[in-house]
């Protein structure tokens, strides 16, 4: 049931929004913005409301005719005066991007019928009519006469999308992050924010206005369009922010503008001082024949490196094109790897979790760590840094400025260092952390998310690591974060040593920023691995085949009446489990006549409650084998579910490996695939009955696969 709103309750949201810039950030507004709010405060509360409303849209065109809102008198007598006053005007004043965000097709139709027949663009699409309709807008103009007089554009949407800009610090959010806010979509942070300008100045906030906003259009310039930008007088950046904007857009516009002019795209490219800019402009000189220029290039980058990620680049870019290394940094790293692994080819949809129970099995500890433990580890050991020191400007920022701009280090040196030399000691970092956790668990924050067991792969880290070789890699985090804040390896393991390894699947490959994490691990005193996993048959990998029999077939009411289970290893039966189940609740007479299940024979059976125990550890370590399989998994991991337990097992499906392995046959239903290969079958629609016969389909694909691909490991 849908909630009524409050009386004016946007209205009320936008007055908020506006407080805002009666503060520091007032010296940030632009001459059009302090416009827009000198004359929004003077308007009545109902013209006010339609603006509002207005302003809450996701495009700048609008409906008149669904602007008949009760909390407001006489809407469109409202709407005819702001048009007056120049604060709504026709359609031809939109932007491309707001006409193909709120028109219907058929809208795009009536307009492009003005231009003449409109024959054949039914079946097009509606960027395609968009694109055609700009068209005949850039050389004809719009038409003087049109059928859209209900539509109009918000002429206050330049100075109002600034404002929007300033507030949120970017170009996509919008004021319906008030109302999610309300609602409890959307955590917030008012425990952090200050009165804080999100520029320094105002030259430099209409500068990464400017760069922000044309990047956010890119995507519907022409091309004559994208070089005006690119010709002209682009704004002098000073501070950090309208410096990121500018190369944000330097990049984009580069890379659109080298598809038709590489000249010119090149020099774009040029201006930007991104890595990715740097990099790209790098390659495509070396391939127009530039070598020495892009010699030069990299020297000066290996000499005078912006980052760990453009460092590793040029390093290995130059020594394979000046010194003729035939491999890359990426490729040696894959090649040297220290270890090959042959893991059960049923774990390939999850390979970490694979590489974990293989570990596991073989008594060696380990942890899923990848970028989640050094985020945690980062956050929670300078939290205070982070959100009690640094700013955020409003409570729907998540990442601190000093993250955002790179500098967290040079910010906040001292206080980093202070801390670090007065945690000296294992536990006292412990310490740290818990209290850390304990203080602020569940708050709003950029870096990582929060659970009951965030800590535990933490504390195996300072159980088993050092404690320099820690705070090594926390210091390169802090003076970097824009290049260690992902790319770590997938889990840690201890084996009287720790290690952290990358997991690489067959035809997985090293990407640049896992390189450079692995470098920095590697520097700052952890030993690393790149493990490449073989798939095969592994036959020390338990299969649980299971089958179940239910009230009905959705699994949010129904519930279980009989659970069969077998297991295999090596592909021989080792155990076999099976009980009635009480389902607490009648069984439809279609469902007894199947399956032969009665109301009588479940009276004294257990609940699911009581044999949950045995399931899990029957199942555990073992891949969940059904015919059908989500149908038998769904119904069991919401048994679970209902006792407050997680449950999470591989899965793999008869029904498919079947079709995979034995194609064309007419059915895969289960009693006609035991029939087809002479199965034998007790009592088709019992538990266990149905799981043995499943077995057997599993091991008949089982030894087809390995005809056809080999992976058994004998």
């Amino acid at each position: 049931m849908r909630k009524d709103l409050p009386p004016r309750y946007y209205l009320s949201h936008f007055h908020e929004f506006l407080a805002f810039f009666e503060g520091a950030n007032s010296a940030l507004l632009s001459d059009g913005a302090t416009d827009f709010v000198e004359r929004f405060k003077a308007l009545d509360d109902d013209k006010q409301c339609i603006v509002v409303r207005a302003a809450n849209r996701k495009y700048a065109v609008i409906d008149r005719t669904q602007f008949n809102y009760g909390e407001i008198t006489e809407p469109q007598a409202q709407i005819d005066w702001l048009i007056e006053n120049g604060w709504f005007g026709d359609i031809t004043h939109a932007t491309l991007n707001d006409i193909a965000g709120v028109l219907t097709k058929e809208a795009l139709l009536a307009l492009l019928a003005e231009y003449g027949s409109t024959q054949g663009l039914a079946s097009l699409t509606k960027p395609k009519l968009v694109t055609l309709l700009n068209e005949h807008i850039g050389a004809r103009g719009w038409p003087e006469r049109f059928s859209l007089n209900n539509y109009l554009v918000c002429l206050f949407d330049d100075a109002l999308r600034y404002l929007l800009f300033l507030y949120f610090g970017n170009t996509k959010s919008r004021l319906n992050q008030f109302s999610m806010r309300d609602l409890g979509v959307m955590r917030t942070r008012s425990d952090s924010v200050t009165d804080t300008a999100r520029f320094d100045t105002k030259s430099d906030a209409e500068a990464s206005w400017f760069y922000a906003n044309h990047f956010s259009q890119l995507a519907f310039y022409n091309n004559d369009i994208l070089l005006a930008i690119a010709e002209g007088e682009l704004p002098v950046t000073e501070g950090v922010s309208a410096s990121f904007y500018r190369d944000q857009l330097l990049y984009a516009l580069g890379l659109k503008v080298l598809a038709f002019d590489r000249p010119k795209g090149l020099a774009i490219l040029k201006q930007a001082q991104s890595d990715k800019a740097k990099e790209k402009w790098l390659r495509e000189s070396y391939k127009d024949g530039n070598e020495d220029g892009v010699k030069e290039g990299l020297e000066e980058i290996i000499d005078n490196p912006p980052s760990d990620t453009l460092l590793a680049f040029a390093e290995d870019f130059y020594a394979r094109k000046y010194h003729k290394k035939r491999t890359s940094t990426v490729t040696d790293m894959l090649r040297n790897a220290s270890r090959t692994l042959d893991i059960d080819v049923s774990q390939n949809q999850q390979v970490e979790r694979g590489v974990l129970a293989h570990y596991a099995r073989h008594g060696i500890e380990g942890w899923r760590t990848e970028n989640r433990l050094w985020r945690s580890l980062f956050g929670l050991t300078f939290w205070k840094q982070l959100y009690e020191e640094d700013t955020l400007v409003t409570e729907f920022d998540r990442r601190p400025l000093s993250l955002k701009q790179n500098n967290f280090y040079a910010k906040f040196e001292h206080s980093i260092e202070a801390l670090l030399q007065k945690l000296d000691s294992k536990d006292k970092l412990r310490f740290h952390l818990h209290k850390m956790a304990t203080m602020h668990y569940g708050k709003v924050n950029s870096l990582f998310m929060w659970s009951s067991h965030l800590l535990t792969p933490i504390e195996a880290l300072i159980e088993h690591g050092s404690l320099d070789s820690i705070y090594t890699l926390l210091r390169m985090m802090c003076r970097d974060f824009e290049s260690l804040r992902d790319g770590f390896p997938d889990i840690m393991v201890f084996d009287g040593a720790l290690r952290f390894e990358e997991i690489k699947a067959p035809g997985d490959q090293l990407r640049r920023n896992q390189l450079v994490s692995i470098q920095r691990l590697q520097q700052a005193g952890f030993d690393v691995a790149v493990t490449t996993v073989k798939w095969i048959r592994d036959p020390a990998q338990p299969y649980v085949v299971v089958d179940i029999e239910t009230t009905g077939g959705n699994n949010s009411y129904n519930r279980i009446t009989e659970i069969g289970m077998v297991k295999l290893v090596g592909g021989k039966e080792v155990d076999r489990f099976q009980t009635l189940l009480n389902p607490q609740r009648r069984i439809p007479s279609n469902i007894t006549r199947l399956t032969g299940i009665s109301d009588e024979m479940v009276a004294d059976a257990p609940l699911f409650a009581e044999v949950a125990e045995q399931v899990a550890r029957f199942t555990e370590d073992a891949v969940f084998v059904a015919h059908n399989v989500n149908f038998d998994y769904g119904f069991i991991k919401q048994e679970f579910a209902r006792l407050e337990q997680h449950f999470r097992r591989p899965k793999m499906c008869t029904v498919r490996e079947m079709r995979r392995t034995y194609p064309g046959l007419p059915s895969y239903s289960l009693a006609n695939l035991t029939k087809h290969f002479h199965i034998e079958m007790e009592r088709h629609h019992r538990a266990l009955s149905d799981a043995k016969a499943a077995a057997e389909l599993l091991k008949l694909a089982f030894e087809k696969d390995d005809e056809l691909t080999g992976l058994s490991a004998n």
